[in-house]
């Protein structure tokens, strides 16, 4: 993902359109693209800034409180399959996907191997 234009880009385009210059007058002389400038002024006109929104972000474990814990009990009980697993989540209310167990398991530590005897 792109890096957003410094706030002195959008600062000095903000003023040109404020000056009375049009938005491709205001784009060409801080060579940006116009699209860029109309999407500036529409945020300041929404948020009161130019200012760019928040890029990415943290997004929480869906297996987790009381689930998880039970899902660790579970694995510990024994032999297990992670496709077995997501149907057992799926049973209790939550539902995930295989990447989505595969994950936890992996951040356990837990072991999923189909040859126990090489542990």
């Amino acid at each position: 993902m792109t890096k957003p234009l410094s706030m002195d880009i959008r600062d000095r385009a903000m003023a040109r359109l404020d000056a009375g210059e049009t938005v491709h007058e205001a784009a060409a002389a801080l060579s940006v693209a116009p699209s860029s400038v109309v999407k500036w002024s529409q945020r300041r006109r929404a948020t009161g800034s130019a200012a760019p929104g928040k890029i990415g972000g943290h997004v929480p474990r869906k297996i987790r409180g009381e689930q998880a814990d039970w899902l660790r009990a579970r694995m510990a009980e024994g032999a297990f399959t992670l496709r077995g697993l997501v149907a057992e989540l799926a049973e209790r209310g939550l539902r995930v996907d295989y990447r989505t167990m595969w994950a936890f398991a992996h951040a356990e530590g837990l072991s999923f191997k189909k040859n126990r005897a090489r542990q």
